[in-house]
């Protein structure tokens, strides 16, 4: 089960639950592909709801990445989501609002 304290969201990838969590280093990689962006830019689309299905699964990728999965985005493409487009979105922003939540 996914401790939000922790920063932690559950997603079902092809039946399978994955805890996913933005640590430092998920973050890194995460701003790193955003090439030209910052991960504050990232968050200014998620809260006027201009963000792309690329953020999305960049932000599903960095999350499964600081929970320990070692698969690659191209592999998500295939993924059966439960819940589907919108559970991937509801993780993405939740990703996002716990990893910068001030602690309790």
């Amino acid at each position: 089960m996914a401790n939000p304290y922790a920063g932690e969201v559950r997603l079902v990838l092809d039946g399978v639950p994955h805890d996913l969590k933005l640590t430092l280093g998920a973050l890194a990689e995460l701003e790193e592909g955003l090439q030209d962006e910052t991960v504050l830019q990232l968050i200014e689309r998620f809260e006027s709801g201009a963000f792309s299905t690329r953020d999305v699964l960049a932000l599903i990728v960095a999350g499964l990445r600081g929970g320990g999965w070692t698969g690659t985005a191209a592999e998500l493409l295939s993924v059966e989501i439960e819940g589907g487009l919108m559970a991937a979105t509801k993780a993405a922003a939740q990703l996002l609002a716990r990893a910068f939540a001030p602690s309790p």
